[in-house]
């Protein structure tokens, strides 16, 4: 018999089912502040952890005053003392923003959702503008993960759409290695758009997290890839698994809308590529940043033969406008390509 493939796999999730399936990854299910270990060497991570509880009392206490309109960086003390309807966690990848916006969701009351920047875009596209904003505004909080401004067309959406939300009085905490201001910057004509970013940025207060990516702290390189035969043996050996050609699963990836990846991957118990090479463009690197976060989200390890995960994007394109997307994809997949080794 042979072993499953993620190509096969058509999934479909209906706009109920996105509403519904916005709550924090498998991976972050019991994570909570009390399960974060500040790295000592760098106080602006325990600083963090006091800044999101108090903004997950914030979201329990009910709706934010509207402080907002003053200055992200010269708000004074009454503006800090409110505190915005917003605050994003911005820092470097493996340093736990994600751990820590997960635990402001289970720390605040409902009805709450959380997802990705690219599931909260696709979650307006199916509902339409006005029914998302409808949805939304019930909630006490909207947690997104890994904000990011990649094209015009996604600046306009959000920037109207957090707008509406915290004038609903809704709580807005997100994570991202871009300050607000600086969204967009390297991948399009951010210029032409500073007055919306800007106007989005207002409504945050920054909480800066530094340190080294705790991923890679003290551990080795990639994995060296296995032999194709190799990476057959063992996917034919593990219950649950799928073994894909590297190309065929990128042009498959090409014909789902990211929001779909997680779907993808559900109850997959490992990822095995075969033939893996450097991303032949940046929109199948785009795509393979996509997949990556859903099997870090899902903690699907992924063996691979051909060339290891650490080289899944060119030089030229870790020197490009998303080289912090590629680079956050690289820790990840590098994690999850040791858990299959000690799998």
């Amino acid at each position: 018999m042979s072993t499953p493939r993620l190509t096969d796999r058509r999934p479909e999730v209906g706009a109920d089912e996105l509403v519904a399936a916005m709550t924090p990854p498998p991976r972050f299910d019991a994570v909570r502040f009390g399960t974060y270990l500040p790295n000592p060497d760098e106080p602006s991570q325990a600083a963090a952890v006091v800044a999101c509880r108090g903004f997950a009392e914030r979201v329990g206490a009910g709706r934010p005053r509207k402080s907002w309109v003053r200055s992200l960086f010269g708000g004074g003390s009454d503006a800090a003392a409110a505190g915005r309807p917003g605050l994003y966690l911005d820092g470097g990848f493996g340093v736990g923003k994600t751990h820590l916006l997960a635990s402001i969701w289970h720390a605040a009351p409902g009805p709450k959702s959380y997802g990705t920047f690219v599931e909260l875009t696709h979650l307006v596209g199916a509902l339409g503008f006005a029914e998302a904003v409808r949805r939304l505004s019930a909630h006490r909080l909207l947690a997104i993960d890994e904000f990011e401004l990649d094209d015009p067309g996604d600046t306009m959406l959000v920037t109207r759409l957090l707008s509406e939300l915290t004038s609903a009085g809704v709580h807005v905490a997100a994570t991202s290695n871009t300050l607000p201001d600086k969204l967009g910057e390297g991948r399009f004509a951010a210029d032409d758009f500073l007055r919306e970013i800007h106007a989005m940025s207002a409504r945050f207060d920054v909480v800066r997290v530094d340190g080294p990516d705790y991923r890679h702290r003290g551990l080795p390189d990639a994995p060296d890839p296995l032999t194709d035969d190799e990476l057959t043996r063992r996917a034919a050996t593990v219950p649950g698994a799928t073994l894909d050609d590297f190309d065929e699963l990128c042009a498959h990836l090409g014909r789902l809308h990211p929001s779909r990846y997680g779907r993808l991957v559900e109850g997959v118990s490992a990822v095995h590529l075969r033939g893996v090479h450097a991303a032949p463009d940046q929109d199948v690197a785009l795509r393979l940043v996509a997949l990556a976060d859903r099997l870090y989200d899902s903690a699907v390890p992924v063996a691979v033969s051909g060339a290891p995960l650490s080289e899944l994007f060119t030089d030229e394109m870790l020197r490009g406008g998303y080289r912090k997307k590629y680079l956050r994809a690289v820790s990840r997949l590098v994690a999850l390509s040791r858990d299959a080794v000690r799998a």
